[in-house]
């Protein structure tokens, strides 16, 4: 019978790395098209303050990708990393064929 590597505790190590933890903190964008104004605008209710506007959805994602690490630290909500999920939703009103 083999005889187990024991971390302190009882912890088993086989096959473990050492790493730290990888705090990962999912996020919703909401992304708005402004006619009147020709920009996409992004705001976000797990995001205080997330006001982002821009003339491309590229470029939309680009400035928000930038400036969230600093404003999460300013909300005191900061991760190691963040996975963000972009949501748009556009609304048409169709009128019947006569």
């Amino acid at each position: 019978m083999r005889r187990l590597e024991r971390y302190p505790a009882g912890f088993d190590t086989r096959g473990r790395t050492h790493e730290a933890r990888i705090m990962i903190r999912k996020l919703h964008i909401d992304a708005l098209w402004d006619d009147e104004a020709k920009v996409w605008l992004a705001t976000s209710a797990d995001v205080a303050r997330l006001c982002v506007e821009a003339e491309t959805w590229a470029g939309m994602m680009e400035e928000v990708r930038l400036i969230l690490p600093d404003l999460m630290a300013l909300n005191d909500q900061s991760a190691d990393r963040f996975a963000l999920t972009f949501r748009a939703e556009s609304h048409l009103d169709v009128a019947r064929a006569s």
